[in-house]
């Protein structure tokens, strides 16, 4: 139960602050919380409206123990198409 308050937590702050959460690829346990990784679509309607494929935003999030968002910060920009080499 634990995981899926984690994840609700994570998707509702992405949904109102971000942008939807596409997928969530990790989550650890850290020292003091949790550590995601969580991958959103950056930019749909303007991707769509000029033909380009969409870009995926990579994001670090940390929670700490009571499960609420501590940090979040964008690793990386991609093209929803390139390979992730992680």
């Amino acid at each position: 139960m634990e995981i899926k308050k984690i994840i609700g937590n994570v998707t509702e702050f992405f949904n109102e602050f971000v942008a939807p959460v596409h997928k969530i690829t990790s989550i650890e346990e850290a020292e003091n919380g949790w550590r995601l990784t969580v991958e959103v679509i950056e930019e749909k309607e303007y991707m769509k409206k000029y033909a380009k494929d969409e870009m995926i935003g990579v994001y670090e999030v940390s929670l700490n123990q009571e499960k609420e968002i501590s940090s979040y910060k964008r690793r990386e920009l991609r093209f929803r198409s390139s390979i992730n080499q992680e």
